[in-house]
């Protein structure tokens, strides 16, 4: 089964851990769910992609795997196709209409009022009113026609050495098409409203460059011959990056229109991409953190002293870097990622995204929901 396949373990990875991420993957091992019924009646299965989600006054309180601002506004998505939105820095929460009831793992606004959200089951909601009305763009079935078609009308010429579909885009394609609409996409991230990308397990890439209205596989574009998960994509500064699971860190190429790798002194999971012009870091499992300030020619491993596994990144408006983990540790850098110090906590909230409201303020998304973190100026 797919979800056999997506909890792999191998490498520095023993237990497992590369699954719990920053995505804390709580697969549904189905694209059904049982409907609640009179006590001996039988069972209603309805397909969690024709499925709304329902209400919930706990919401707020269950799992979110992400979380980011439209504007002034803060948005955020997790299990059971949850979404909700907060006008006053995290303090109150609205749930929104959703249609679909699959997990959604990670949400991005390019702009404050054009958002996009992607989960399992191939989801992809879109939004064009900072977070209040989502539509479903593209599906786990949708992707399985696109995929079919495209390679079948464009065949793959061999790519360079290391590239994904020199040998095995084939059977990839194949497998892909097997699995119907199990498919687990990981992160989305924008341009602008019309050019962006959606990653996730298994290698799995497509490109949109009209607001989602039509998305390309670009499963043979990444130097990823392992098909490795991708689990983050990020632009900063100039460059775009991908990083992924067994030490997979990929730039794009632009004028090859082709993911490169870039070689990292790590072999585990790499969670999540952050950073700004003139620095880039890449962070994972066991508080591991390596930073580039070469564009990815070199990367030097930065001390967090945290053992646990790094799962979000945020920027503060006045520039500090901030990293979370799964057990609720709270980073805090001011020299651009060289060094990181732990901010005091009031209580540790397992976290899988966090966004920065405004200078001192964190929102994170996690286990336990959605909470506030103070973090004063001389973190």
């Amino acid at each position: 089964m797919a979800k056999d396949r997506v909890h792999r373990d191998h490498g520095p990875d023993p237990h497992g851990e590369d699954m719990i991420c920053k995505t804390i993957l709580t697969v549904v091992a189905a694209v059904v769910f049982l409907t609640p019924g009179l006590a001996g009646s039988t069972p209603k299965f309805r397909d969690l992609l024709e499925t709304p989600a329902l209400k919930s006054p706990l919401a707020a309180k269950s799992l979110l795997n992400g979380i980011a601002l439209a504007g002034k506004r803060l948005v955020s998505v997790g299990q059971r196709g949850h979404i909700l939105y907060s006008d006053d820095g995290g303090k109150n929460w609205t749930q929104v209409e959703v249609p679909v009831s699959s997990d959604l793992v990670a949400v991005y606004f390019p702009t404050p009022e054009k958002g996009w959200a992607v989960g399992h089951d191939g989801v992809v909601l879109h939004t064009a009113d900072r977070g209040v009305t989502w539509v479903k763009q593209f599906d786990g079935n949708a992707a399985v026609r696109v995929v079919r078609s495209f390679y079948t009308d464009h065949p793959p010429a061999a790519g360079p050495p290391g590239s994904a579909g020199v040998s095995g885009l084939p059977e990839h394609i194949k497998r892909f098409v097997q699995e119907g609409a199990d498919k687990h996409f990981l992160d989305v991230w924008f341009d602008n409203e019309t050019d962006g990308y959606i990653v996730g397990s298994f290698n799995t890439i497509f490109r949109t460059s009209d607001g989602g209205k039509n998305w390309q596989p670009w499963f043979e574009r990444t130097e990823n011959p392992g098909w490795s998960h991708l689990y983050a994509i990020r632009r900063i500064g100039q460059d775009l990056f991908i990083s992924g699971e067994q030490g997979l860190v990929l730039k794009l190429d632009p004028g090859a229109g082709m993911f490169r790798r870039v070689k990292v002194p790590y072999q585990g999971t790499f969670f999540g991409v952050t950073g700004r012009a003139g620095s880039v870091l890449v962070f994972g499992m066991r508080g591991q953190v390596f930073r580039s300030d070469n564009g990815g020619k070199s990367w030097q491993k930065v001390e967090t002293g945290v053992p646990a596994g790094l799962t979000g990144a945020t920027i503060t408006k006045d520039g500090r870097l901030v990293l979370v983990s799964q057990a609720g540790d709270v980073l805090v850098s001011k020299d651009e990622g060289l060094s990181f110090q732990a901010a005091k906590v009031e209580k540790a909230l397992p976290a899988a995204a966090v966004a920065a409201f405004d200078e001192d303020t964190l929102v994170l998304a996690g286990f336990g929901g959605l909470a506030i973190q103070s973090i004063k100026k001389n973190n």
